[in-house]
């Protein structure tokens, strides 16, 4: 009888095959209403986030992507489930549906297919930061949605506070160091709106992102030697104005400031401009840190980053945000809660050492419902891409090939009013008050833009152009499935007018 004998070329061989067929790790960070020109590579001025200017240096910038919706619940769903607004499960914020009314409206079974395909290629799933898409033992607990761990807040609501008495670890609470304070209080009468004494009650021991950030690099640590999807939904920088001593002083006395004394629904802050720019820079070291570790463990060219975020800025006086001084939606119309670019053009980076041409550029517009074809391109999995969804990949665009433009960019909310909008190359229909009253379908507005020549969107170009203005709104029409829990009474009841399933 012979032997058989594997000489050591061929057991290195056989390792080598096997590292090579490892899948790639995907970190995805989420930021919380960063505005498009709150990155200093994209034109802000008034502080720096060199980590993640990194990532645009060794990466792609995307100058045309646009979060799902102009919100956060609905936002995060369209990138989760592949799907537009139109068609989407979630289409508004929805909060206090779970025990003791924290958590939001639950996504159903099985509606996540981005976490919930990659869990059954074998994936490890974490998430960690805000969650907004079901209460803790709902159909949209993360748990049930393929993460394996999920690490933060739970609701959307209680994520205002940076200080919270627990986080969720999933199923379990975990007990901060923070004393039980509303994120929602003005300063008391008669405190002196310059002493730092007066806001010393609006703070406490465990900074809520520091405490998840650790929690997000134990995860990376624990599952390097398999392929992992880190889903990183910062809470920064949405309200309230919270930030530890050592961030806000890098930036004391440096710019003029009016006390924010919570009269605009969020908590105070003596310097509030010095404290939206310390979050966001603060979380722009916790992205280095996470690229650091990547690159520690020797997994960076096989781990592919993306940074966007889900919404774009607040209107000022919705709570002492400064987004005219910061430049923050970089001369965009509109803000959070818009379909004006301002409101839902976000900033996009993605690297992938190796793969991504550093400091490349891409104006093709895509969308948060591209993200599960695309990551499912790149990890060579096209064919478990499932049925049903609106996403269009465009990893051909990130490794430097050719393909054809969108065809067509949908949004939709019954929110502030009942909003519509659609983007065809570069002309845009945006859509407004459709849920206006009894006789909503007779009242909505309808307005045109050219954003190749009006990208600040100050010309309405509808009564010039009407057969593009009835080419989208068909389109739109087309796009929007009605939805019991979401109604948008003119597009609806156009639907049982004209007989339209």
């Amino acid at each position: 009888m012979k032997k058989t004998i594997l000489f050591p070329t061929l057991f290195l061989a056989l390792a080598i095959s096997g590292a090579e067929a490892r899948k790639p790790n995907i970190v995805f960070i989420l930021a919380d209403d960063l505005g498009y020109g709150d990155l200093s590579c994209y034109g802000q001025e008034k502080f720096k986030t060199p980590h993640i200017d990194q990532l645009a240096a060794e990466g792609m910038k995307l100058t045309a992507h646009y979060a799902g919706n102009n919100v956060c619940a609905p936002s995060r769903c369209s990138l989760m489930s592949g799907k537009h607004p139109g068609h989407a499960y979630i289409r508004n914020n929805r909060g206090g549906v779970g025990e003791g009314g924290e958590g939001q409206e639950p996504v159903p079974a099985r509606e996540l297919t981005l976490p919930l395909t990659l869990k059954r290629l074998g994936y490890a799933l974490g998430g960690f930061g805000k969650w907004g898409l079901g209460p803790v033992g709902s159909t949209g607990d993360p748990n049930k949605q393929g993460f394996d761990l999920f690490f933060g807040f739970n609701c959307q609501a209680v994520a205002h506070n940076y200080y919270p008495t627990s986080l969720w670890s999933n199923d379990t609470r975990v007990a901060l160091n923070n004393p039980n304070f509303s994120a929602h209080q003005k300063l008391p009468p008669g405190a002196d709106i310059n002493s730092p004494a007066s806001y010393a009650s609006f703070t406490g021991n465990d900074y809520a992102p520091d405490v998840i950030g650790a929690q997000a690099l134990k995860f990376v640590r624990e599952n390097k030697d398999r392929p992992f999807l880190l889903y990183y939904p910062t809470t920064v920088p949405h309200l309230a104005l919270q930030v530890p001593e050592d961030s806000l002083k890098e930036f004391a006395g440096k710019f003029p400031e009016t006390p924010h004394t919570g009269a605009r629904r969020y908590l105070p802050h003596r310097t509030p401009r010095a404290a939206y720019a310390a979050m966001i820079t603060r979380m722009d070291q916790e992205v280095g840190r996470v690229v650091a570790l990547v690159k520690e463990l020797g997994l960076d060219e096989n781990t592919i980053f993306v940074f966007t975020s889900d919404n774009g800025p607040l209107y000022d006086e919705l709570g002492g945000t400064d987004t005219e001084f910061f430049n923050s939606a970089a001369g965009f119309r509109g803000r959070k809660g818009s379909f004006y670019e301002g409101g839902f053009r976000e900033p996009c980076l993605v690297r992938w050492k190796g793969k991504i041409a550093g400091g490349t550029t891409t104006d093709r517009v895509t969308g948060f419902e591209d993200w599960l074809p695309t990551l499912l391109e790149l990890i060579g999995e096209t064919n478990q891409t499932p049925r049903g969804i609106d996403g269009i990949s465009f990893a051909p665009t990130l490794l430097g090939k050719k393909r054809a433009s969108r065809p067509f960019l949908y949004r939709e909310t019954p929110g502030g009013g009942g909003q519509q909008c659609a983007r065809v190359g570069d002309w845009k229909l945006v859509r407004q008050s459709l849920n206006a009253g009894p006789n909503a379908a007779k009242n909505p507005t309808t307005e045109l833009y050219n954003l190749a020549i009006d990208p600040q969107e100050t010309t309405d170009v509808a009564a010039k152009h009407s057969d593009m203005v009835e080419k989208l709104i068909v389109l739109a029409r087309e796009q929007h499935v009605p939805s019991k829990l979401w109604p948008i009474r003119a597009l609806d009841e156009n639907r049982r007018a004209t007989g339209s399933k």
